[in-house]
């Protein structure tokens, strides 16, 4: 759960080393107050320091990581693994939802004094990155929650906004929009960010951001529509705001953001296979220094990543379980192996490359390069399993093991960082998901793209990937489609981070239908494991295989989770507001289906 520490004088050495030291005694702590605080600029620079340490960190990795989604396969506990069968209840709190006002009550209370403030011209950058924090605050709570209370100003005991009825999400957004042009007016340009100032909001970032918050609401609206809304009089936020006319307004600007961003030659896709023997998508996702891979990288190398929480060893550590959670909770279900592509461009079950499951290794051969950055053992990363190496023996143990988000070698002698200490910086945003928008919008505008527009954006992608490039004749000729070829690049790319899957399949309106069905591990029917009591021991699991559809067809797999526990809905596309809130005041109405 996000932890919010209140510093009065917070010099965030965690984050910019560039704060003045002075700053500190300026004013005697103890006659510190909201009074007195925002009068010189340096007080708005640390002030708007402080909204990154509320960014979703290491310690929010549950909903970062998806845990619970039809892609992971690991359900024994947790709220996340609730949510993903549909089982959420409304709790009493919600520090999701908690924290996240306090946030911006401090956001809001910087942002008036920075009105009544003399050198405006010189705080100019401070209030546009508040501004983004602002949007990015309600933006979390628009996913998590629908229409929500929209507060601008600091309150007190007596504001009306305490006991105010919701907004709907459509006011809500409204006001996510105002606050990032107003970011992306005041922000400076990414190239013009000093390198000890490196993970502050750029221009190019609230624009990339922006087109994600217009590309999220725009496909909801298309898809969802106002399901999930409720009548606003006796549940939900209610619809008001909602224009079908804005669906296509969004997309076109997400296509002119991302355009920009793309552009803008701030950034690039982290290449480095000839150096990480075809490994860079494992590697991208834990540097630190130049020990934290065999190619002597370090974050400097990396331009990709837009919008991230930055952490560091000395100043910042992750201070929570990392390496060891991901090794546990992200292992890959059946579906999220069987949608790597052959190294022909092909699904699995259209290519001759693909070699089946029979012996262990015969599924990584020819196969997209993430699948085994992600998915071979993090103590030989990299190398394919052979018969023998995967024994099918019980609880959590369904086939695969999990790479990405690792420290190196954990768990071994070598191992570069133990858990809780790894300092690797948390992507929130980056150049590959630009990439992905742009083409999800161009597709959405005109149900096609061009091959250049392929070229321009998936395409890069997937040459990182080991992947040929996709055109139109191509999709045509092996009964191909974009749109599911930009969908399968979204799961495959943006596996496990922020929270981009169950995001996605909510949006998209198909939630229901995957998170309905039965999670499924490793083929047995067919396979060395068939009948052999030295690799797979039946009476370990709880469930008896299942026949489903496989890159050959219908085979026998390990049961994760039967369908029948899973009765995700529409109802779960929201969560639950805390009872808690709903008790203080009496205009706050619960979402539908709680």
């Amino acid at each position: 759960m996000k932890k919010i520490i209140y510093i009065i004088v917070p010099c965030i050495m965690v984050f910019f080393t560039s704060c003045e030291d002075e700053f500190i005694d300026l004013t005697p702590p103890s006659s510190i107050t909201d009074n007195v605080y925002y009068t010189e600029a340096e007080h708005f620079l640390t002030g708007s320091n402080r909204f990154y340490a509320s960014l979703m960190g290491w310690g929010d990795q549950g909903i970062f990581s998806d845990h619970g989604s039809d892609l992971a396969g690991f359900f024994e506990g947790g709220d996340m693994q609730e949510y993903g069968r549909g089982e959420t209840l409304a709790p009493v709190d919600d520090n999701y939802y908690t924290d996240t006002y306090e946030v911006i009550r401090d956001i809001n209370l910087l942002l008036e004094r920075s009105e009544s403030y003399t050198g405006v011209e010189s705080i100019t950058e401070y209030v546009a990155a508040s501004k983004f924090h602002r949007a990015y605050q309600y933006f979390f709570l628009v996913q998590r929650f629908g229409g929500v209370t929209l507060v601008t100003s600091s309150l007190d005991v007596n504001s009306p906004e305490l006991y105010a009825p919701r907004n709907s999400r459509y006011e809500v957004v409204a006001q996510i929009i105002a606050d990032l042009d107003d970011a992306i007016t005041g922000l400076p340009n990414e190239t013009s960010i000093g390198g000890e100032d490196k993970g502050k909001i750029s221009k190019e970032a609230a624009m990339a951001f922006k087109a994600k918050v217009l590309l999220h609401e725009a496909t909801w609206m298309k898809y969802v529509g106002t399901a999930t809304d409720g009548d606003g009089v006796s549940n939900g936020a209610g619809s008001a705001g909602f224009e079908a006319a804005n669906i296509t307004a969004y997309l076109e600007e997400v296509v002119t953001l991302s355009q920009s961003v793309m552009n803008s030659n701030a950034f690039e896709l982290w290449n480095y296979n000839d150096a990480l023997d075809n490994l860079s998508s494992n590697f991208l996702f834990n540097l630190e220094d130049g020990g934290s891979n065999p190619g002597g990288l370090d974050k400097a190398s990396n331009k990709e990543f837009i919008l991230y929480g930055k952490y560091d060893f000395t100043f910042r550590q992750a201070n929570t379980l990392v390496s060891h959670v991901y090794e546990g909770r992200l292992k890959p279900s059946r579906k999220m192996m069987d949608l790597f592509l052959c190294d022909d461009g092909l699904p699995i079950d259209k290519s001759d490359k693909f070699l089946g499951y029979d012996n262990t290794p015969d599924e990584f051969q020819n196969r997209d390069y993430r699948m085994r950055a992600y998915f071979t053992y993090h103590r030989n990363l990299g190398e394919i399993p052979q018969n023998g190496d995967v024994l099918l023996n019980g609880t959590n143990n369904y086939g695969y093991f999990n790479s990405k988000f690792m420290s190196w070698n954990w768990g071994t002698a070598e191992a570069y960082r133990v858990t809780k200490t790894e300092a690797y910086d948390i992507p929130l945003l980056r150049l590959a998901e630009v990439y992905l928008m742009y083409a999800e919008a161009l597709y959405e505008l005109n149900g096609n793209l061009t091959d250049g527009q392929m070229n321009e954006s998936i395409n890069l992608i997937k040459a990182r990937a080991g992947l040929p490039a996709l055109t139109n004749a191509f999709l045509d000729v092996n009964g191909m489609d974009i749109e599911t070829e930009i969908r399968r690049e979204r799961a495959i790319e943006l596996y496990a981070e922020a929270g981009s899957r169950y995001s996605d399949l909510r949006r998209w309106g198909i939630a229901e239908q995957e998170l309905g069905e039965a999670v499924y591990g490793a083929v047995i029917e067919g396979t060395i494991y068939e009948g052999n009591d030295a690799l797979y021991t039946p009476s370990s699991y709880s469930h008896s295989p299942e026949s489903t559809t496989t890159g050959v067809g219908m085979r026998e797999c390990l049961v994760i989770q039967p369908a029948s526990t899973r009765n995700f809905s529409i109802d779960n596309y929201l969560f639950p507001l805390p009872t808690s809130q709903l008790g203080l005041n009496d205009s706050l109405l619960q979402n539908p289906g709680y």
